[in-house]
């Protein structure tokens, strides 16, 4: 079977044609919510970010339509949106699907098994990174970092926090995902699909029942900073090197001079997967 050079990706120096646009009920409907949009900002191009969200609310990742659009109601080029929505990761350009699942493999969730978790997803789910299933259900990507290296390795789906991952907690997520069974972020507000949070992060509130009052991401191991800034002396756990036999005993409160660990969540991570293990544990200044 040969293939196109369209679909190969190759131009012949031919002009693209015009992308078509909405239809009409769609564009309507899209242009109330666009006014919405500008009326927030002083200067209507300050709306392009949220506008692009609201178009990829629409199909899934943001088309040549979505982008027409966005120029025309904000009398702004093509090329001006293209520039902006090329440049954010955040905006997909071709289908995908409805749950991503971004892998963090930035130095601290590598190192504390990211690098497993993406390598055992891509395997399980037959595809690689930026792909997806073909049942349309799940994208599967590396991501850097996801500011939450007090909970690594950690997984993100639609932007909602899987903290303290294993390959195989990772891998039950993806197939409950697929399954269609109840998954619940670590942290956050409940989990919605694609199109679903890039209307929320267009700005629309989160109408779902008990959303709202389930938000807010900071977790205990977060506010240990916080709580050192304002001269509290926070109750935390010491962590000592692999290999060695911890003391039994209740929580104390540490010495200056003790390490404090940041990995007090309830649950596994890489440390305790005897099949994928992060490597020696070293105490600071070794």
């Amino acid at each position: 079977m040969t293939t196109s050079s369209s679909e190969r990706g190759v131009g012949l120096g031919m002009p693209e044609l015009p992308a078509p646009d909405y239809p009409d009920d769609v564009r309507t409907r899209l242009e109330a919510d666009a006014r919405e949009i500008i009326a927030r900002y002083p200067d209507s191009r300050s709306a392009l970010l949220p506008l692009l969200h609201l178009v990829q609310s629409e199909e899934g990742h943001v088309t040549r339509t979505g982008m027409r659009f966005c120029a025309e109601v904000l009398g702004l080029t093509t090329a001006e949106v293209t520039a902006v929505a090329t440049f954010y990761t955040m905006y997909r350009r071709r289908p995908s699907g409805d749950y991503q699942v971004g892998v963090c493999t930035n130095t601290l969730c590598a190192v504390m098994g990211g690098d497993a978790i993406f390598e055992e997803l891509q395997e399980h789910l037959g595809v690689g990174n930026g792909e997806t299933t073909d049942d349309g259900k799940v994208t599967l990507e590396h991501i850097e970092c996801n500011a939450a290296c007090d909970y690594a390795p950690v997984v993100m789906v639609n932007w909602e926090f899987f903290d303290n991952q294993t390959p195989a907690s990772a891998r039950r997520l993806v197939d409950d995902l697929r399954a269609g069974r109840p998954v619940s972020p670590t942290r956050g507000a409940p989990l919605c699909t694609f199109k679903e949070t890039a209307r929320i992060l267009a700005g629309f509130p989160d109408e779902r029942e008990g959303a709202v009052e389930a938000g807010g991401s900071a977790g205990p191991a977060s506010l240990v900073g916080l709580k050192l800034a304002k001269g509290e002396t926070p109750t935390a756990r010491v962590v000592h090197p692999r290999g060695a036999v911890p003391q039994d005993g209740p929580p104390h409160d540490p010495s200056p001079g003790e390490h404090l660990s940041s990995h007090d969540a309830p649950q596994d991570t890489s440390a305790s997967d005897p099949s994928h293990p992060a490597g020696p544990t070293a105490e600071e200044g070794e």
